[in-house]
């Protein structure tokens, strides 16, 4: 089977979880079938929209679109084009789309025009959310960063796109109306993907309900599969370093979705002797100011930079006694959940979304309530002061499986290709 994976960036230039997650498909799905990855990059010094090849290995290749520049816009006709012509040459059995970002909603399009089966997952709310996340981006206000209850084209408008506004009072009526078309056009743009794709997959059954009851995907065309993972790096070859006090960790992305100045925040309330790691790629002056904001912090807080993923348990967790995921945009299947419980490690997290899907209060980690920094700081401190008992929580693992165990990749693919097999055959 040829199988096309379409993914708005893949590592090593993108190491998020979708990519992460596109990584290990990819990789295990090409000991047993041809793999074509469509995604992007951005090279200011090469022409827009220009496709090059790269082979990882065999079996494997990777086909870049240069998109230094595209940012909200959602259709670009250029990009349509040029993978219209790839995709004659390549002529996949199946499609499988992780997200459309940063790439073209017409890539649908060019897909049903030469009949190529389609499969999407979906990674967050980038369909009903222009900015992915249901997470304002204002400017001016104090409250940024707001979990938002669903798309209004006003609303998002005002909340959301305001940053592009001229900043000139007698022109707001106007600017507001012109964003509410465009969220309004665009809406209508990925609402008619419905129809054009065969399955939709969500790795979280808060967001397979979210999509039926918010976006209008019919039950019986979006199915529940959860994340796989190649688990042989998940176990930890080497013995846990011997740490003088209880050792918080962060990995992660450094923006402000994924709260770590909540984070940050909570743990310098901590009254007991304990230490935070930071794990993940610097991001500028976005981790300046998280630094900034650590700094007065009487308890040690350390920056420990970007980690290989193939080496995670002996290079983070085998440094950390817990997992934190402070997240304050409502996250749906966060890979780092799932692979601390690979490791048994316990999880402090959310009370919200896919977060307290895959962690249970008192039963496998331990949940606070959502944005709260008091709430946390509560669940921080009795971790510190029962470490036995968050011990025994980290041991329970996975929910979902009788060992504990995630799923690994092996199995994850293997019905991946069942599903491949049936939308082919429809």
């Amino acid at each position: 089977m040829h199988v096309l994976k379409i993914i708005h960036g893949y590592p090593p230039n993108y190491n998020a979880g979708s990519e992460v997650y596109s990584q290990s498909v990819c990789n295990e799905l090409s000991k047993r079938h041809k793999v074509s990855i469509f995604t992007r990059e951005e090279n200011l010094y090469a022409p827009c929209f220009s496709i090059r090849r790269e082979n990882i290995k065999e079996n494997l290749d990777l086909y870049l679109v240069n998109n230094p520049q595209g940012k909200d816009g959602y259709r670009h006709r250029q990009i349509d084009d040029n993978f219209a012509k790839l995709l004659s040459e390549l002529r996949p059995d199946v499609t499988y789309i992780g997200h459309l970002n940063h790439l073209s909603t017409g890539l649908i399009d060019e897909l049903n025009k030469q009949h190529i089966p389609i499969v999407f997952i979906l990674h967050d709310y980038w369909l009903m959310c222009p900015r992915g996340q249901f997470l304002t981006r204002s400017i001016g206000k104090h409250n940024n960063f707001q979990v938002c209850n669903g798309q209004n084209d006003r609303k998002c408008a005002c909340d959301c796109y305001e940053v592009y506004f001229s900043g000139e009072k007698t022109e707001r009526e106007q600017n507001i109306a012109a964003w509410s078309d465009w969220v309004k056009r665009r809406l209508i743009e990925t609402r008619a993907i419905i129809n054009k794709v065969d399955l939709f997959i969500a790795p979280a059954n808060y967001l397979r309900n979210r999509y039926i009851t918010d976006f209008g995907i019919p039950e019986n065309k979006i199915i529940y599969l959860d994340y796989g993972f190649p688990t042989e790096y998940l176990i930890q070859t080497e013995k846990s370093k011997v740490k003088s006090n209880f050792t918080f960790g962060y990995i992660g992305t450094h923006i402000p979705a994924k709260g770590m100045n909540l984070l940050i925040e909570a743990f310098k309330q901590i009254e007991t002797l304990a230490t935070l790691k930071i794990f993940g790629r610097e991001n500028g002056q976005s981790t300046v100011a998280l630094k900034n904001i650590a700094a007065d912090s009487k308890k040690d807080i350390e920056f420990c930079g970007e980690y290989i993923n193939h080496n995670l348990a002996n290079d983070v967790f085998a440094y950390v006694d817990c997992i934190v995921v402070p997240s304050i945009w409502v996250e749906n299947s966060p890979l780092v959940i799932h692979e601390a419980q690979a490791c048994k490690i316990p999880v402090i997290t959310a009370n919200i979304g896919g977060m307290s899907e895959y962690v249970q209060h008192q039963i496998n980690g331990l949940l606070f309530e959502h944005r709260n920094v008091d709430s946390l700081a509560e669940q921080m401190q009795f971790a510190v002061s029962n470490p036995a008992i968050i011990q025994q929580l980290g041991a329970c693992g996975y929910l979902y499986s009788q060992n504990g165990q995630v799923p690994n990749i092996q199995n994850h693919c293997n019905e991946l290709i069942n599903i491949f097999e049936n939308v082919i055959s429809q």
